[in-house]
């Protein structure tokens, strides 16, 4: 009988906690025991899991007994506390902030990219999980890169509003309701309103102009892609959408590929889905990405500025894809090989 794991969910009653229990129950993963965990505000609610109610606990040093995985989406300063107490404790982490993303010792792990970094858990107990925008990126990029060699990448993203959490959700549907009542919308999530609005700000603006969203699809992409020589630019905008993340994106290869290769090695390559007949306006868009796993991939075409150059649009659900299912493909690779 193949082994069950005990499994700790931290930020469970979060927009991307929420999708962690449900992608690890829709995906059947093998679990002895759920411990949905958060702060003290979210005491007295419970997770459905398995048609089971399980009441969510506090978040505390003596949390991770017992536990094998645990997945955290709670933010970089509970992560930075807590994983590390967790790691000790005999769990293995994954963590979605971008806490760890960064540190040497610490695989940052897109399963259809890079599955064999999650060895390197062993270093500190802990993997992380990529930067939702990154992640889609890179799954769509890899077939390519393999092909082809990247020597430049040049990304304009135009991210929902779920990728700042529920209350900005909440926010942009209050918006639209004030505005089409002719009230005024209130914005508190945002330093402007985002209903009807594009602002190409995502995260603080660091000293180089660039916003620390930015910096993280530049340095993220190098150590996924294990490759340091791929220059990348990034610019990313928040837009009035509720969930999944659209980009565009402009690659410059090594060798020559024409757009028709690129499609049949998009067309093979895990996690994605071609969506690119623009003749009968069939192209990727957030309302086909939302609520599904797979990154969509079109408007594949030749780049008239420079020899080597492809372009492509990419879009994907940011809380599945982007967050909980990359976390809980982890976790899979995890239990079938490591533990």
């Amino acid at each position: 009988m193949a082994r069950k794991f005990n499994v700790a969910v931290a930020g469970a009653t979060g927009a991307v906690g929420t999708q962690m229990v449900q992608c690890l129950e829709e995906r059947n993963f093998p679990v002895e025991l759920l411990r949905p965990l958060a702060s003290e505000r979210s005491l007295g609610k419970s997770v459905s899991f398995h048609g089971q109610e399980i009441p969510v606990e506090v978040l505390n040093e003596n949390s991770f007994v017992g536990i094998d995985i645990a997945l955290f989406s709670a933010g970089g300063s509970v992560s930075l506390k807590y994983g590390p107490i967790a790691a000790a404790s005999g769990a293995v982490v994954v963590d979605n902030s971008s806490a760890f993303r960064m540190e040497p010792d610490i695989p940052l792990v897109v399963p259809e990219v890079n599955p064999d970094d999650i060895a390197l858990y062993k270093n500190r107990g802990i993997i992380a999980n990529p930067n939702c925008s990154t992640i889609q990126m890179v799954v769509a990029l890899k077939p390519i890169h393999d092909a082809a060699r990247l020597k430049r990448v040049v990304v304009s993203t135009y991210q929902a509003v779920s990728g700042t959490g529920q209350k900005a959700v909440t926010e942009l549907a209050a918006q639209v309701r004030a505005l089409l009542s002719g009230q005024e919308a209130e914005a508190k999530v945002y330093p402007y309103r985002i209903a009807f609005n594009v602002f190409p700000h995502i995260d603080v603006f660091l000293e180089n102009g660039f916003t620390k969203e930015e910096m993280k699809m530049v340095n993220e992409t190098k150590k996924i892609m294990g490759d340091d020589s791929i220059r990348v630019c990034a610019t990313t905008a928040r837009v009035p959408v509720f969930y999944g993340h659209s980009e565009a994106v402009n690659i410059e290869t090594e060798r020559k590929i024409s757009p028709d290769d690129v499609r049949a090695l998009l067309a093979q390559a895990p996690g994605v889905k071609v969506v690119d007949d623009p003749a009968n306006r069939l192209y990727p868009m957030p309302l086909d990405a939302a609520g599904q796993d797979l990154t969509l991939v079109g408007r594949i075409r030749q780049d008239t500025s420079v020899e080597n150059g492809i372009v492509l649009w990419i879009v994907a659900d940011n809380i599945r894809k982007g967050a909980a299912t990359n976390a809980v493909q982890i976790a899979e690779i995890l239990a079938e090989k490591y533990l």
